[in-house]
């Protein structure tokens, strides 16, 4: 690690070492119906198929993995809305560690089924009413608990940058030559820590985030050129996707190695999801589906280079689904 507390290129390639006897190298597919809606060559890295069914798994591992050996019997704490939740959880009950993580008391079914399922104590707060970080810090004072954030934390985004070493090598054996990158945003450490990876694995291609209209934090930010609030408002269809700004540490990498941001709204999002399941035959939560919602809705120009989708969670519950498929039933 550097000396600032960011992460480096190094921290990834350790971090992939680090988790590879644990996490799942997840596929990357083609679709000839996706290239052909779209007039682009299309790969989908499928991180619903990541241990917990969503990339999260991977960052709290890293950061789990790097407790000492000493401070591992008080546990570790986290605040989620379910998929960092799962990934704290499934890393936790590897190694043996008790785990907390504190939920809002209205988060999908599936997501708290899935926390409960690996061992997890749950603590409930109200998003209106309370404050899920303090929370989380009086749990850790009072158990001496390490803290493991969703983002915000170097460990834990070289961990998602792992996805990105994936992808590169993924591709190359593909043929593949990148030029865009679309990855779900929320905090920010996934979109960071692919950027961060492909800044040395692929340089040429172009990483954006994508994040829920009034929840575009990071593409504000980049704007702007410093980290900015977005305003919020109705919650999104991407539960998973609604941190208002993003985080000190992947904003710090985001300068250097993002593009500009996107943006989609809950139409785009369902038709994603509906497009995933009808027509890749596959299951994306709303959150996950947002990079291939800006595909589908041309947010960008597909051309220059073939486009990678980061499908990062498929823990969605069959009413959401079922929703999203009435709704853009043609999608």
């Amino acid at each position: 690690m550097s000396t600032s507390g960011i992460p480096v290129h190094a921290d990834v390639e350790a971090a992939a070492v680090r988790i590879s006897p644990y996490a799942v190298e997840t596929p990357l597919i083609e679709s000839r119906a996706l290239n052909a809606r779209v007039g682009a060559r299309v790969l989908l890295k499928l991180e619903t198929f990541q241990r917990t069914g969503s990339f999260k798994f991977r960052g709290a591992l890293n950061r789990i993995l790097q407790i000492p050996e000493a401070e591992r019997g008080h546990g570790v704490v986290a605040f989620s809305s379910g998929n960092h939740a799962q990934g704290v959880a499934a890393a936790a009950s590897l190694l043996g560690i008790p785990a907390a993580i504190v939920m809002p008391a209205d988060a999908p079914g599936a997501k708290l089924e899935g926390t409960r399922a690996l061992g997890a104590e749950i603590v409930f707060y109200d998003r209106q009413r309370d404050d899920r970080e303090a929370m989380a810090a009086e749990l850790c004072a009072k158990r001496g608990a390490t803290l493991v954030r969703p983002f915000d934390d170097a460990a834990v985004v070289a961990g998602q940058g792992t996805i990105g070493l994936e992808l590169a090598h993924q591709a190359a054996a593909m043929g593949a030559s990148l030029g865009q990158v679309l990855v779900p945003c929320s905090g920010g450490g996934l979109a960071s820590g692919i950027a961060l990876a492909l800044s040395e694995a692929t340089p040429g291609a172009a990483v954006h985030s994508v994040e829920p209209e009034g929840f575009d934090g990071m593409r504000r930010s980049l704007i702007a050129g410093c980290r900015t609030a977005a305003p919020g408002g109705a919650a999104s269809l991407a539960d998973a996707l609604m941190a208002p700004v993003p985080g000190h540490i992947p904003f710090a990498l985001a300068g250097a190695h993002l593009r500009e941001g996107l943006s989609v709204n809950d139409e785009d999002l369902a038709r994603a999801v509906s497009y995933a399941f009808r027509v890749l035959k596959l299951v994306v939560e709303p959150g996950g589906a947002a990079g291939l919602a800006a595909l589908l809705a041309a947010r960008i120009d597909a051309g220059g280079g073939d486009v990678a989708v980061v499908l990062s969670g498929g823990n969605c519950d069959p009413a959401v689904l079922a929703r999203c498929c009435t709704r853009v039933a043609n999608p």
